[in-house]
């Protein structure tokens, strides 16, 4: 299946080619996305609260077909879209304070329902047919002992709250649009995230697992969590709730030692958790805890991943 809909230079497009708008564009997954979408000829609108901030990330001369749109102006780009991407979010890896704690559930919710409003208030014609909204892992909660497809039940720690409030918003779009929300696991790249955070460590010989290193690591190699939103655009099997990480999960002291054996450094220095309580407070958390989360829907629909081991992937990403 595929959409059609308007350029931006007012030439119609070819049948395969679609405009997305995407919030959270200039993010870890976000900047990836805007790249790949433009490399297969597809329109994008970059959904942003600061211009000055998207053009840093994404200027004139190095983009010439990113259109940047600032919040007031969210409604025009959303109705030329043929599929809106919603990544938006505050960051979690960080100290949680109260205040911290409100902007992580309200940068998600507010965004979220910013852009289902402006859906369901478009006539039908000017209407996206697809959204894809990201929610995390941290849905199901924390365990060492459980595994959770997408059938499993919400947790009821803070993390779990907000993704499951996070989804509820997404899910008041109106019903003529598919909905595919994108429960996100540890997304690898060097380009930011745990993994980019994790390799200078390492190569100064202190790297290592934090706490104990049993907790579970749901890991996707960044190429696998692209082609998946490519493909949930143009595939009408894609709707509902998936969980976007490999295959095969490891336990972070087995991903560290991986890690340690594609960059031919040891894994040893484990950090105690005290020392991250110590400086995250509540936030050592998302370090400290982990699911054994498995892409049941993935794999049910024939989604053939590129890196379904971790070794694999870490040696494309750390080797190139």
């Amino acid at each position: 299946m595929s959409f059609s809909g308007g350029s931006d230079s007012g030439v119609p497009r070819k049948a395969n080619e679609m405009v997305v708008s995407i919030t959270g564009a200039t993010g870890f997954i976000g900047k990836r996305l805007v790249q790949r979408l433009l490399a297969d000829n597809h329109g994008v609108h970059v959904l942003t609260r600061s211009r000055s901030s998207a053009l840093s990330v994404f200027p004139v001369e190095e983009f010439p077909k990113v259109v940047i749109t600032e919040e007031p102006e969210w409604k025009d780009s959303i109705r030329t879209s043929t599929a809106v991407v919603n990544l938006a979010g505050q960051h979690i890896t960080t100290r949680w304070t109260p205040e911290v704690k409100k902007e992580i559930k309200d940068s998600r919710i507010r965004t979220t329902s910013k852009v289902v409003d402006i859906i369901n208030s478009s006539p039908d014609e000017c209407r996206p047919k697809v959204l894809i909204s990201s929610s995390a892992c941290g849905y199901y909660g924390t365990s060492e002992t459980l595994t959770f497809d997408e059938q499993s039940p919400p947790g009821t720690d803070y993390l779990a709250e907000v993704c499951r409030e996070w989804e509820e918003a997404a899910q008041k779009v109106n019903t003529n649009v598919r909905l595919v929300v994108f429960r996100i696991g540890v997304v690898l790249g060097l380009e930011g995230g745990a993994l980019a955070s994790m390799i200078p460590a390492f190569k100064k010989y202190a790297g290592g697992p934090m706490g104990t290193g049993n907790q579970w690591f749901p890991w996707i190699h960044m190429d696998d969590q692209i082609d998946m939103i490519l493909e949930a655009m143009s595939n009408p099997a894609y709707t509902g709730a998936f969980n976007t990480s490999a295959p095969n999960p490891v336990r972070l002291s087995e991903f560290c030692t991986h890690l340690g054996s594609v960059l031919g450094r040891p894994s040893w220095l484990h950090i105690p958790s005290f020392f991250l309580r110590f400086a995250l407070k509540e936030g050592a958390y998302v370090l400290l805890e982990g699911q054994n989360m498995v892409p049941k829907k993935l794999m049910e629909l024939g989604y053939v991943f590129k890196y379904p081991n971790v070794k694999d992937a870490l040696r494309e990403i750390c080797l190139g």
